[in-house]
Formats: structure tokens, C-alpha cells, sequence
């Protein structure tokens, strides 16, 4: 039995008196999920320090493929293990569009990310045009094939994997119920028998107004939640319903 997750995305948002707040609300949540959140960088320290002794879980929205090394601004894996992190991010679509990262450094940082003890999330999803020429299941195959390959089958399926359609993340549309559920069964058609204890969570514009229907998908096992995991109330909700 998948028990479910549901992880917030802050993105480049917040400041110490909002980070306080938001931290002081998930104290609050009582729900069954795991409940999941990546601070920016900068406030990762202070966000473990405010959950300590629950159940809520940190990580970092990115990490460099690089041990360490002359790679001025990057956060290694290591260094995010150390202060305590649990998960980290891979293969975002923003860091795929805006920054370039391609699916082969996805995969590399996938397993850094792994050989430091954390649990990656790796997202794969397709743009509106991909979708629009049928090419989704195509797009999201050689994704995760070559975090596969590299990484191997049992590495991948001890991780999460969150299918988010970019043509959804920020733009107020989502992927249907069914949509989701179409891709996500294909995903863990993908990732073989190991594939059946494998979180697969969905990403693109989740709201408490649609994620009860998403939840009770066979496939969906909860969420990477972003712009709505910054109101609390909302976020919590979420987590509720999961």
C-alpha cells in the first residue's frame, strides 16, 4: 500500500515573517499524508528548525550534480543532507526550461542525490505543443529512461516520481482526472513489478478545489503542490484530502 504525499513547492517566494507563518500553520495539519516542503535555499535552516519534532519533512527545490567543487552558486547534495534535508527536487520543468538542465544532468543528479541519502522527486512531464502533437508518453519515456539507465530500475523506483504537465504548472489549468491517471498508470507501466510500491505524485495547478477528484485515481498518490502551498489554509486542505 503507496502511502500518500504531498509536497510544497515555495519556489523563489517568502521572507523570514512569512516563512514563520507559513511554518506555524503546518504545525496545524492533522492529516494521514506525508506532508512534504522546499523552502528556497536560503531558509531551509530556519524552516528544519521550526518543524523539529514533527512529522513535516524538508527539502531542496534543486541541487548541483557536482560533489563539490569551483561551481560558484550551486548547493550540493551533501551540503543539503547536512543540514538536514530528506528529499530534493530533480528535473523541475523550470529548471529544464528557464535554466537549460537537460535530462541526462537530471539523471546525474538523481543519483548524487541518492549516494547522499536523500530521496530525489523527479519530475518528468511534456509542453502543450508535445501534448498537442501526441508525443506525451514519448516525452515522459525517454525522461525517466535515462534516469533508468543510469541510475538503474530499483534506484528509480525507491524514489518519487511527479508527473507535471508543464502546459498546467502556474497557468491555472490541470490535467484532468483522467489525463493524470492516463499518464500516471503509463509511468508505473514504465517502472515494471518494483514499480507497483513507487510514489508517483501529480504537479500542475493542484488547488483543494480539484485534488479530491486527482486523489482518488489509482495511480495518484498525492501531489507536488506549488503557488497554493504558500496559503496555508489552502495547503492544508490539500493535505486533508490526500
Amino acid at each position: 500500500m503507496r502511502h500518500p504525499l504531498v509536497a510544497g513547492n515555495w519556489k523563489m517566494n517568502g521572507d523570514s515573517e512569512s516563512i514563520a507563518t507559513l511554518i506555524s500553520g503546518l504545525l496545524e495539519i492533522q492529516c494521514e499524508a506525508d506532508i512534504a516542503v522546499f523552502p528556497p535555499h536560503i531558509y531551509i535552516p530556519l524552516v528544519i528548525a521550526g518543524v523539529g519534532g514533527s512529522s513535516v519533512a524538508v527539502g531542496g527545490q534543486s541541487a548541483s550534480e557536482h560533489k563539490a567543487g569551483a561551481y560558484t552558486g550551486e548547493t550540493s547534495c551533501q551540503m543539503l543532507r547536512d543540514v538536514g534535508c530528506q528529499y530534493v527536487i530533480v528535473g523541475h520543468s523550470e529548471r529544464r526550461s528557464i535554466y537549460g538542465e537537460s535530462s541526462q544532468q537530471v539523471a546525474e543528479k538523481f543519483v548524487v542525490a541518492q549516494l547522499s541519502g536523500m530521496t530525489p522527486i523527479l519530475c518528468v512531464g511534456e509542453t502543450l505543443e508535445q501534448r498537442d502533437k501526441g508525443e506525451t508518453l514519448n516525452v515522459i519515456a525517454e525522461q525517466l529512461g535515462l534516469v533508468i539507465e543510469l541510475a538503474g530500475l530499483d534506484a528509480v523506483c525507491k524514489a518519487v516520481v511527479a508527473y507535471e504537465p508543464v502546459w498546467a504548472i502556474g497557468t491555472g489549468k490541470t490535467a484532468t482526472a483522467e489525463q493524470a491517471q492516463s499518464v500516471h498508470q503509463d509511468i508505473r507501466r514504465q517502472l515494471g513489478e518494483s514499480g507497483a510500491k513507487t510514489r508517483i505524485l501529480y504537479g500542475g495547478s493542484v488547488k483543494a478545489a480539484n485534488a479530491a477528484e486527482l486523489f482518488l485515481q489509482p495511480d495518484i498518490d498525492g501531489a507536488l503542490v506549488g503557488g497554493a502551498s504558500l496559503d496555508v489554509s489552502e495547503f492544508s486542505e490539500i493535505c486533508k484530502l490526500a
